[in-house]
């Protein structure tokens, strides 16, 4: 895609890959259109304001910005200086910023000194300021961006991809094609930019490939609705669950002719709430397998397969003692040596799953540590989380282990704890069940909208 470019220290990767195209064409919707001429003037403004404040090639710079066209525009002009960008999600505490940047030490963080929007806003307008961080350092590695896993299960990792890694998986999506949007169609963006779907599925994508990238005003069904209605181009939702059991549970949606389908990335959708989001919509409603260490792994973006997956143009997976592991040539963590993550060219996902032979086509079971030993026989508590949250009257539910099997379970308010103990009871094995319950208002997710599965975290949602 961009021969000839000295990937990954040579900035015009951004200008070939990401910022060429006709200078009216319509790359970004964020309230207001914006074509790729003004893009790219916003982008060379921030390059210019970057460099004032002293960020040069093989420098390193935070982004902790909500999403807007701040973060975007300073995002492509790091890149474009030769830069490494580390992004840090805007919604994290004050305290939780300031321990990333001295994990991460960054030579200048770029903050939001005013935004506008409330809570539920899918962007924002923002003014931002360059902070120099007095123990800040150079890149030492040959990254464009950094970004730290999502958490969902204890402390978070940070994954290092150059801007090959970032190309390499631009073009896994343009050769998936069908079900992928392409030059002229439009991308909904329900995910967040700081992670990988977001990121690279929606954002990077799409400029590549032509495809407008379209933020709804808020993140509510109605504006969500609202955003696919405005435009009569082939549409694609992209999102995670949440989103789309916040569409389904829309009694009667309007007609939108324009919506093609809706891929999701994280975990897989429940059976229940995917029948109701086809049945409300008439779409398909695909599935994205992924991770923050290389992206997107495995699709099937028309339910052919479900719950398998088949993986991606060029990506070669292998179960290993029950363990997913994909082939990658170096190690993503920064900082972090550890075998069991990776190892002799095969990352480690911890996601236990089965390649078919023949097929290849992909089921992944949860994650590996969701297996556990009870009185000598294994538990997979996945399945007693999945089978949980399929009963009448539970409208969330997490399974977790400590010294027994515990769930934390969200119930509708018809709904009785003494009833769905007893549809489980009917369900599965004595063993397998649930020693202690908590019901609970709200299940804690990671801004990727992955259910945490942390007790620690559990614990004080009670």
């Amino acid at each position: 895609m961009a021969a000839g470019i000295d990937i990954p220290t040579d900035p015009e990767w951004v200008d070939e890959v990401l910022l060429a195209g006709p200078d009216n064409q319509v790359c970004l919707v964020l309230g207001e259109p914006v074509d790729r001429a003004s893009l790219r003037r916003m982008v060379a403004a921030r390059q210019e304001a970057l460099t004032a404040a002293g960020l040069r090639a093989g420098g390193s710079l935070a982004l902790c910005l909500p999403p807007s066209l701040a973060f975007i525009t300073n995002l492509l002009a790091t890149w474009r200086i030769g830069a490494r960008a580390a992004l840090l999600d805007h919604r994290l505490t004050a305290f939780e910023v300031e321990q990333a940047i001295a994990r991460l030490a960054p030579q200048y963080v770029v903050r939001a000194e005013h935004t506008s929007g409330g809570a539920l806003r899918a962007f924002h307008e923002v003014r931002e300021m360059v902070v120099a961080n007095p123990d800040g350092q150079p890149s030492e590695t040959s990254h464009a961006l950094v970004q730290l896993s999502s958490g969902s299960t204890g402390p978070s990792k940070a994954i290092g991809r150059t801007a090959s890694d970032l190309i390499a998986e631009i073009d896994r999506y343009t050769a998936i094609g069908e079900g992928v949007p392409s030059g002229g169609e439009r991308i909904v963006s329900l995910a967040s930019m700081v992670h990988v779907l977001g990121l690279v599925g929606g954002l990077l994508y799409g400029l590549h490939a032509g495809a407008q990238l379209v933020l709804p005003g808020r993140m509510t069904a109605e504006a969500i609705l609202a955003a696919v209605a405005a435009g009569p181009e082939p549409t694609t939702l992209l999102g995670v669950p949440f989103h789309i059991e916040l569409l389904a549970a829309v009694a009667e949606p309007p007609r939108l002719p324009q919506l093609t389908g809706m891929t999701t990335g994280g975990e897989l959708v429940r059976a229940q709430v995917h029948d109701a989001f086809v049945d409300r919509y008439g779409i398909r409603l695909g599935n994205m397998y992924g991770m923050t260490e290389l992206g997107v792994i495995a699709t099937d973006l028309f339910g052919a397969h479900r719950p398998a997956i088949l993986p991606a143009p060029g990506i070669e997976m292998r179960a290993d003692d029950g363990e997913l592991h994909i082939a990658m040539e170096n190690s993503p963590y920064v900082g972090l040596v550890d075998p069991t993550r990776w190892s002799d060219g095969w990352l480690h996902t911890k996601d236990a799953g089965s390649v078919e032979p023949g097929t290849g086509l992909v089921r992944v079971r949860g994650r590996r540590d969701s297996q556990v030993s009870i009185g000598g026989l294994k538990v997979d508590l996945s399945e007693v989380e999945h089978t949980l949250a399929g009963l009448p009257g539970v409208e969330g539910a997490v399974v977790v282990y400590g010294k027994a099997i515990e769930a934390y379970v969200v119930l509708t308010p018809a709904a009785s704890l003494d009833d769905v103990q007893a549809g489980l009871t009917e369900r599965v094995a004595p063993y397998k069940r649930p020693r202690a319950w908590h019901v609970v208002e709200r299940l804690p997710r990671t801004a990727t909208g992955k259910l945490v599965r942390d007790q620690s975290v559990l614990s004080g949602a009670r």
